[in-house]
C-alpha cells in the first residue's frame, strides 16, 4: 500500500470482500454516503473508527491508511543511493531538508535512521561553512542516541556506538570517543576468539560450506583492517621515518599479495595518501611524487568501473552473500563525483605545500579535476 491512500485502500479492501458500500456503512454504524464521501476523499472517517474498519477488514490501522513506519532493505538503499547522488549535483540545504522529512516519516524504522546517519557523516562537509557542519553532525549525534535508546537489536546498536563515536571525532569530544569504545573494542576480549571457535563447530558438524564462508569473510576483513591499523601507525610514528617505511615495506608486500588496488581500493588509496604526507613532512618530495601516483591510481580504479565498491575476486570467491547483506550491499555511500572532489581537496592539504610547483603534482591534480567535470 501506499503512504496515507486510505480512499483508494476502503475501495480495494470493500472490493476484495466482495460488499457493497450500504454493507460497510451497516457495519460501522454510519450512512452508505459517509462511506461514498470517504472513497471519493470528501471526508475523513472518524478516528474513533479506525481500529473497527481495521478489524472488519482483517489489516492493521497502518495498513488500512496506507502508513509503512518499517522500510525493506531494498527500499533503505535505494533512497540513499538517491540522496547521495542528489547530494552530488543539488543544492546541500535542499537535500538536507529531504534527508530530515524521511527522518521523521520513518523515526521506528531504526535501520533506515542508522542508514540516515551515515548520510550525515558521510556529506556534512558540503555544507556551507564550519558551523553548519557542526549543527549536521550534532543532528546525527542525537539520531544516533535515539536509536540506542530504542531500538531492540543488538547489532545495530553495537554498529550505531562506532558511528555515534566517529561523529563524536569529528567534533573534537575526544574524550566521549575513548569512553564510549574502549570497552567494546578491548583487543583482550574473549569475544575476540568467537569465530575461530564457531569455524571449528562449523567443521565438527560437517557444514563446510559455512566454515569456508565465514573464514574468507574474515581473512578479507582482517587484510582490510591491517591496511586500516597500518595507516594509523604511521600517523602515531610519523616522526619516525625507520618505523614508517619499514610499516610501508609490509603494507606492500600485502597489497600486491591480495591485489588490494582492486579489491579494496579505498582503503590502500587512504594508506597511500598517508604515506605521501609522511615523505613530505621528511621532504623527500620524489618518494611524496610515487606514492601519490598510487593513491590516484587506487581512486581511478575505484570509481572506473560498475562494480560495487565491496567485492570478492577470484581468491575471495564467497564474498557475495555476505556483501549483499551489509548496508547498502556493498555499493560506495557518497556519490562518485563526491568522492573525486573529496580527493581533489585532499591535495589542497597543507603538508604538500612542497609539491604544488612540481609538474607532477600539477599534472595529477589537473587529472582528478577533468575527471570530476566529466562526471
Amino acid at each position: 500500500m501506499n503512504a496515507l491512500n486510505l480512499a483508494e485502500n476502503i475501495i480495494r479492501l470493500r472490493h476484495d470482500k466482495k460488499i457493497t458500500q450500504e454493507q460497510l456503512a451497516d457495519f460501522v454504524g454510519v450512512t452508505k454516503a459517509s462511506v461514498s464521501k470517504w472513497e471519493t476523499k470528501q471526508s475523513m472517517p472518524d478516528i474513533l473508527l479506525l481500529p473497527q474498519l481495521a478489524a472488519f477488514f482483517d489489516v492493521t490501522i497502518d495498513e488500512l491508511l496506507g502508513y509503512e513506519p518499517q522500510l525493506s532493505k531494498e527500499q533503505m538503499e535505494k533512497i540513499y543511493m538517491e540522496l547521495a547522488a542528489a547530494f552530488a549535483k543539488e543544492p546541500f540545504e535542499e537535500v538536507i531538508k529531504r534527508v530530515e522529512k524521511l527522518e521523521k516519516e520513518y523515526y521506528s524504522c531504526y535501520p533506515f535512521l542508522f542508514q540516515l546517519t551515515l548520510l550525515y557523516l558521510n556529506h556534512f562537509m558540503l555544507a556551507g561553512d564550519t558551523e553548519r557542519q557542526q549543527e549536521i553532525l550534532e543532528h546525527g549525534l542525537r539520531l544516533c542516541d535515539h536509536i540506542l535508546a530504542a531500538c531492540k537489536e543488538i547489532s545495530l546498536c553495537n554498529e550505531t556506538v562506532v558511528i555515534r563515536a566517529m561523529i563524536l571525532l569529528q567534533l573534537g569530544k575526544v574524550p566521549e570517543v575513548m569512553e564510549s569504545l574502549e570497552e567494546i573494542t578491548n583487543p583482550v576480549s574473549a569475544t575476540k576468539q568467537s569465530g575461530g571457535v564457531l569455524v571449528q563447530a562449523y567443521q565438527l558438524a560437517g557444514e563446510l560450506e559455512k566454515a569456508d564462508s565465514f573464514t574468507q569473510i574474515n581473512m578479507y576483513n582482517e587484510v582490510i583492517s591491517l591496511v586500516g591499523w597500518s595507516k594509523e601507525y604511521i600517523t602515531i610514528h610519523s616522526d619516525n621515518l625507520a618505523v614508517c617505511e619499514e610499516t610501508i615495506q609490509r603494507v606492500e608486500m600485502v597489497a600486491k599479495a591480495y591485489d588490494l588496488v582492486h579489491l579494496h581500493g579505498n582503503s590502500i588509496a587512504l594508506f597511500w595518501y598517508q604515506v605521501v604526507i609522511v615523505y613530505c613532512s621528511h621532504g623527500n618530495k620524489k618518494k611524496a611524487l610515487e606514492y601519490l601516483r598510487q593513491f590516484v591510481k587506487a581512486i581511478e580504479i575505484l570509481l572506473s568501473g560498475e562494480a560495487p565498491f565491496l567485492h570478492g575476486d577470484s581468491y575471495f570467491t564467497r564474498l557475495d552473500t555476505w556483501i549483499q547483506e551489509l548496508e547498502l550491499s556493498g555499493n560506495l555511500p557518497r556519490d562518485k563525483k563526491v568522492i573525486w572532489d573529496s580527493a581533489i581537496q585532499g591535495l589542497e592539504n597543507p603538508v604538500f605545500a612542497s609539491l604544488e610547483d612540481e609538474k607532477e603534482f600539477i599534472e595529477m591534480k589537473e587529472e582528478l579535476i577533468s575527471k570530476s567535470r566529466k562526471i
